[in-house]
């Protein structure tokens, strides 16, 4: 489990995009060790690969957008999310728009297609942090503290006043077990006020009821209802579990959020960076790493200062 992963072939699929409504196709590719995951626009053929890192995020609106020198991926939350729950470290994504297929609003149809074709260890051992002191960042109402921690634990907490949600809490230990049965499947949600507002301007399009939990005044309109009584507080859960993986690498700690985010979650990467003695980085052969060594990639003509600003 301490080492790095890929996929053991490439996985085609296709679905619509959420903002537009127009099908998208994608390919997840192996990758070399330390590679990490590469998001590339194959539509955009002149345009930079953009690496899943936290200094890449340029936009938190609804979905966790990656950007760089002008071209963006949007939607790449559930997918990370995926990959974390698998275990694969290292992949290349190809993409023919600027956005991840929505799929079915979870990240369980991603799931589905890394299981049908499997991953393979590379002989590397993944680095982990591992939390030492807290780390909060706070904003308006919303929270969120990252704990020490002997195993990556996730307590989210969400307060609604819509009489379908209301206040919801869960807490689960990752694993890979777990978040197959127990995150994986939860699904994104929306208000129907929200939806028709964003079409009528031209965004959202593809979301329908087939890949978004959609409530009205009262009510889930979804024929068939949730798939789990605590489903939007589970998808919360799915959601930062992806947004952290943007980190680079896992985390051994306890994340604590109340009404948190997409831009709460990558404020809380970004403090985490700052805090550096809250933390040290371990590999999965226990070779204590310096904490200069926190998040790397390839970026090219980039620094850290630029992403903040873009952020």
């Amino acid at each position: 489990m301490y080492l790095q992963r890929t996929l053991k072939k490439e996985i085609h699929c296709a679905s619509i995009g959420l903002h537009t409504g127009r099908k998208v196709n994608m390919t997840i590719k192996p990758a070399a060790a330390d590679t990490g995951v590469i998001f590339v626009r194959k539509d955009l053929p002149e345009a930079a690969p953009i690496p899943a890192d936290f200094r890449m995020v340029s936009d938190t609106t609804l979905a966790t957008t990656l950007g760089y020198d002008g071209v963006t991926v949007s939607t790449v939350e559930h997918l990370l999310s995926a990959f974390s729950g698998m275990g694969l470290d290292n992949a290349v994504i190809e993409l023919d728009s600027f956005e991840v297929p929505i799929m079915d609003g979870s990240a369980l149809p991603f799931v589905n297609l890394l299981k049908r074709v499997g991953t393979r260890t590379q002989g590397k051992s993944k680095k982990m942090l591992v939390i030492k002191k807290p780390v909060l960042v706070e904003e308006g109402e919303g929270r969120a503290v990252l704990l020490p921690s002997d195993e990556f634990k996730i307590t989210y907490e969400i307060d609604f006043e819509h009489r379908a949600i209301g206040r919801q809490s869960y807490s689960v230990v990752f694993s890979d077990k777990n978040y197959e049965a127990l995150i994986c499947g939860a699904r994104t949600f929306g208000f129907l006020q929200e939806v028709e507002f964003l079409q009528a301007k031209g965004l959202g399009l593809g979301g329908s009821l087939d890949n978004v939990i959609i409530l009205d005044d009262e009510k889930v309109i979804n024929k068939d209802g949730l798939r789990m009584p605590d489903e939007f507080v589970r998808h919360k859960i799915l959601d930062a579990i992806g947004d952290l993986f943007l980190l680079g690498m896992p985390i051994i700690g306890h994340l604590v959020a109340y009404k948190s985010g997409h831009r709460l979650n990558n404020l809380l990467l970004k403090e985490l960076v700052r805090q550096e003695h809250c933390w040290e980085i371990i590999s999965g052969d226990d070779r204590h790493e310096q904490p200069a060594d926190l998040p790397h990639c390839k970026i090219p003509a980039f620094t850290i200062l630029d992403a903040a600003q873009a952020g």
